[in-house]
């Protein structure tokens, strides 16, 4: 039970984190938040995403591109190019530590208006924190796990934010249905989003790719949007009336 807890807490709150932080707010700008906010949930998405902790500004940039280029040659994270999805996840590696180190300069429309807090980025890209959290998972298992099976979990709490990230690109344009002509190859996978947030509505986003709710029909459920009004009503954020479709 203690590790089923801990495992879909880490999930869940890692998922958020890339959602509402990296996603819709860096690299979409759906709404705003005060410095102060800001730096809350840049410390939040740094704790829960840990030894696979995502800069915000390499996100940004590398998703900004991939609605530039959604399935195309040019788009950095597109499955239909890949025999498998652990290609797919080395080949998006590669992109977003390019994109990270300078290696590859971004378009000018690309750049800008996401958060950046340089301290914070280095120390969460080192690789000694990296590993300090990857062994505090493990030793978590070492003291709670009731069978050697559930040691298989480990990896996941190690790459989780790259796994929930290629489990959205691979599924999103590869299975599910169409609710508009997007003329790319995403798709809405109803049947898995309940374990990704709202994340798997990708022919809703890419239609719409600057609307914070990614569920259109009746039938769809986006569960980070009544996260966000409910933040709005607290004022912690504020969804813009207007959104730009820039991203």
């Amino acid at each position: 039970m203690t590790i089923a807890v801990f495992f879909l807490g880490h999930w869940f709150l890692s998922l958020f984190a890339q959602s509402f932080f990296l996603h819709r707010y860096a690299a979409h700008g759906m709404f705003r938040m005060s410095r102060f906010w800001e730096r809350c949930f840049f410390v939040f998405t740094y704790i829960v995403q840990g030894s696979s902790f995502l800069n915000p500004r390499a996100y940004a940039v590398m998703h900004r591109m991939h609605h530039a280029f959604s399935d195309t040659d040019r788009d950095p994270h597109s499955p239909n190019f890949f025999k498998d999805v652990f290609h797919f996840m080395w080949h998006t590696k590669q992109v977003y530590m390019d994109i990270l180190t300078g290696r590859t300069k971004p378009e000018e429309r690309f750049a800008g208006s996401y958060p950046v807090w340089e301290r914070l980025e280095k120390f969460g890209d080192l690789w000694t924190p990296r590993i300090a959290w990857g062994a505090l998972y493990t030793l978590f298992y070492w003291q709670f796990a009731t069978a050697w099976w559930m040691f298989f979990l480990v990896p996941v709490h190690w790459f989780m934010g790259p796994i929930q990230g290629a489990l959205v690109n691979w599924c999103g344009h590869k299975y599910g249905y169409v609710n508009y002509d997007t003329r790319d190859r995403s798709r809405n996978t109803l049947n898995l989003d309940f374990l990704l947030m709202g994340e798997l509505f990708q022919n809703n986003h890419h239609k719409f790719p600057s609307r914070p709710n990614f569920a259109v029909k009746w039938f769809e459920v986006d569960p980070t949007y009544p996260l966000l009004r409910l933040l709005q009503s607290l004022r912690i954020i504020r969804i813009k009336d207007r959104p730009s479709s820039a991203h």
